[in-house]
Order: structure tokens, then sequence, then C-alpha cells
């Protein structure tokens, strides 16, 4: 499969998802400018983390407005996975991709450190990898992750399962003080109500190496590959492909 990681002006996590594709689970990976005008065949995009533009105005509120957004959302509209981490969440919610807005964080201090998540739901194709209520650890780095939505719209996203992770302590439990941010709900990732697009705070990308302090960002990539051999193994046979 090949991964198409999208660079804006500012972004600055796009090697690193680079490597957790390419060198770290050994699939192709490209790079797409945020200039471009097509995805160059990519089977999943991630939007990376960083600043795209400076955040100027409001994180993502210029970079919606690149000419690969236009690819990126009709890729979404046919059912293509799209990630969007930390700033690329950002950016999601500002192209109208996901619902809600980020506001500053609680305490208006940039967070950097390791947070515990539970995993909600595993219907994604970046989280079929999981397990209900598993609780995993990876790090976030983010001065506006504070998560916000009017109440009936989260009451909409909680009936319609579209939370997938949740900020919890060791133990999986919610409370205020496992909240980096102070999202609301203690929402730390979620999903459109087709399932394929997916933002999320914490970086996976950071928690694929155990050099790096931990693995558990694997699962997410993981999942991701995992559900694209599975699509694409009937589709192999069907033209008499050996898989």
């Amino acid at each position: 499969m090949k991964f198409g990681i999208v660079v804006f002006p500012g972004s600055n996590c796009d090697e690193d998802a680079f490597h957790a594709a390419k060198d770290v689970f050994g699939q192709e990976a490209e790079y797409l400018w945020h200039k471009d005008a097509d995805l160059k065949g990519a089977d999943v995009v991630i939007l990376p983390g960083g600043f795209a533009h400076g955040d100027y105005l409001r994180t993502g509120a210029m970079a919606r407005f690149s000419p690969i957004m236009a690819p990126v959302r009709a890729f979404a509209e046919r059912g293509g996975p799209v990630l969007g981490i930390c700033n690329g969440f950002q950016i999601l919610l500002e192209a109208g991709l996901l619902p809600g807005a980020m506001l500053r964080n609680k305490g208006l201090k940039y967070r950097c450190e390791h947070v515990h998540l539970r995993v909600e739901q595993t219907d994604t194709p970046f989280t079929s990898a999981a397990s209900v209520g598993q609780v995993l650890t990876i790090p976030i780095g983010h001065g506006e992750g504070n998560y916000f939505a009017p109440p009936d719209m989260v009451e909409r996203l909680e009936a319609n399962r579209q939370v997938i992770l949740r900020y919890t302590d060791r133990q999986g439990r919610v409370d205020e003080a496992s909240s980096p941010n102070g999202s609301v709900n203690a929402i730390a990732a979620l999903c459109n109500e087709a399932r394929n697009v997916v933002g999320m705070m914490p970086h996976p990308e950071r928690a694929c190496e155990a050099l790096l302090g931990g693995v558990d960002g694997r699962v997410i990539f993981d999942s991701i590959v995992a559900t694209f051999r599975g699509a694409e193994r009937p589709a192999l046979h069907a033209v008499g492909r050996s898989v």
C-alpha cells in the first residue's frame, strides 16, 4: 500500500510519519506538497502535525485552502482513509471533514508529554487492530488541543460512536486530571460518520519504536495496513492473482 504524507509550510512531523510508514512498517510512502493537485496514487492520506502556515488566524485555517485539500476531500468522500494527526486534526476540523473545533488548552500552556488513551471504537481503519477498552500510552505536543463542540453535537458524536479515543488515567478511568487540554468529554480522537476520516491529537508516529520510549502507536498503523490488505484481497482474487 502507499501512504501519501501531506506537507504544508510549517509541517514538522511529516518526516516522522514518513519514517513510520516506510521504514518501520515497510510500506511505500510519498510526500504530497500542499500545492499538488493530486494524491499520486496514495491509498491512505496522512495530514501530519506541525504549524501549517504558522497557525496564523487559527490552527488549520489557512491550510484548508491549499490546493491539495480538494483531492483530499474527494478521496475522503469516496471512502478513502484519511488520518489527521495533531495539526492535521485541526486542519480536518477547519476543512469541515470532521465536526467541532479546537480551543487553547486549559491553563493556556503548550503540553508535551505522554498521555493515556482508552480505545472506544475499533470499527475504523485506524483502530481495527486495537481492542475496545485498551489503554494506549502515546505522546502529545500541542497548545490548542482542547476539542470543543456544542452539547447537541457532542450528543450526536457519542450516539454515533464517533469518539474513538478518550483521555484517561493509566487504568482507563476518565477524570478531569487526566485530560491535558480540557477537551469536552475527554475526546482525544474522533471519526466522521462514514468512519474513514479520523483526527487525533496524540502522535502515534512518535510511538512506533521502543527506542523512542514506547510502541503503542503501532496499533494505529497496524490497523490501516491490515485494513488495506483485507480490502485488497478480494479484488486480487477477482482478477486471478495470488495474494
